[in-house]
């Protein structure tokens, strides 16, 4: 209310980008997408995460039109997917895992002609075309064949293209699969900048790639929206489990796996491959909410005779909070 009494109107949240209600997928008999909620607001990077299997790209391919729902509903920018599927997909840019690419034309002569087939006009054709082409790093090979170009090239090409028809929502089906270390970065930061410009739907395996470029996280697992939220909430969630690293020397790793799950509190543990040498073996146990368990495993270990490097708990990161949400025995 203002000083003279009248009271003023309250500011009305957008409408979201992207909305999903009871959205699902059958296969013959076999349900791969359960009903399936969430919204996705306008300049926000999501990312879409799960294991294989989960319905990830099942989701993205209803979302785009490519595959029909069995029920439910979805729209984007207003549109319905399922009762007006042109006018949505004019809305969207989509690169899937493995961009199907005409590897007999040039770079530039193939973004024309997907501008035209996304109904690009005119003058606006070329221009389209020189501006993704500059966005995506692509000027330097404008000329060359497609075929002769590298895999890194091939995903900019890919990219490019989702872009061509400047979109609201940019949906990027492993948009790193196969690429360097150095491609990826570059991806990343490339990423990160469209946020100003798009909305963005990252699926990958990356985990650490989506802490540093997401805004927020949705989580499937067995076609189930597990969790959702801001990557820092979702870990701080999961900060008062606890995970603990513990190195040690012993002659039987799962003789090893067996006793820290006699040790209260122990929930999870598993060899850390990579931190194995010359004798010594590295393990990454996940414990109960509220439990310090350093004391009890390294009693454990004096008790057994197995000398003991490191002990310590780390801070969890989102690749924790995956395994937490999506781990069975078997998986």
């Amino acid at each position: 209310m203002s000083e003279t009494g009248t009271t003023l109107p309250q500011a009305v949240a957008p409408p979201p980008l992207v909305r999903v209600e009871g959205l699902t997928r059958r296969f013959h008999r076999r349900t791969v997408v359960h009903p399936l909620d969430f919204e996705i607001r306008r300049g926000e990077v999501v990312g879409f995460l799960g294991p294989n299997g989960a319905g990830k790209t099942t989701t993205m391919r209803m979302l785009t039109g490519y595959l029909p729902p069995s029920g439910g509903r979805a729209s984007i920018a207003g549109c319905d997917v399922i009762h007006d599927p042109i006018k949505a997909r004019r809305h969207v840019g989509y690169m899937p895992e493995n961009v199907p690419l005409y590897t007999d034309m040039r770079v530039k002569e193939y973004l024309r002609f997907r501008a035209r087939l996304k109904g690009v006009r005119g003058r606006d054709v070329r221009e389209r075309a020189r501006h993704v082409m500059d966005e995506c790093g692509l000027s330097a090979v404008r000329g060359r064949m497609i075929g002769t170009l590298s895999k890194g090239y091939r995903q900019r090409i890919g990219l490019a293209d989702a872009l061509i028809n400047q979109p609201d929502l940019l949906i990027l089906d492993e948009p790193t699969n196969g690429l360097d270390p150095n491609q990826i970065r570059q991806a990343r930061e490339f990423i990160r900048k469209l946020a100003g410009t798009h909305t963005v739907l990252l699926s990958t395996h990356i985990l650490g790639e989506v802490e540093q470029i997401c805004d927020r996280v949705i989580i499937l697992d067995e076609g189930r929206v597990k969790a959702a939220g801001p990557p820092v909430e979702l870990i701080d969630g999961l900060r008062a489990a606890g995970i603990v690293r513990v190195e040690l020397a012993c002659g039987d790793p799962e003789a090893a796996i067996e006793a820290f799950h006699e040790v209260e509190g122990v929930r999870l543990a598993e060899v850390d491959e990579a931190g194995c040498e010359e004798g010594w073996c590295a393990f990454v146990l996940r414990a109960e909410s509220g439990l310090d368990v350093r004391e009890n495993l390294a009693r454990l270990a004096a008790a057994r005779g197995w000398p003991l490097r490191e002990l310590h708990r780390q801070p969890p990161r989102l690749e924790d909070v995956f395994v937490e949400i999506t781990h069975r025995p078997g998986r």
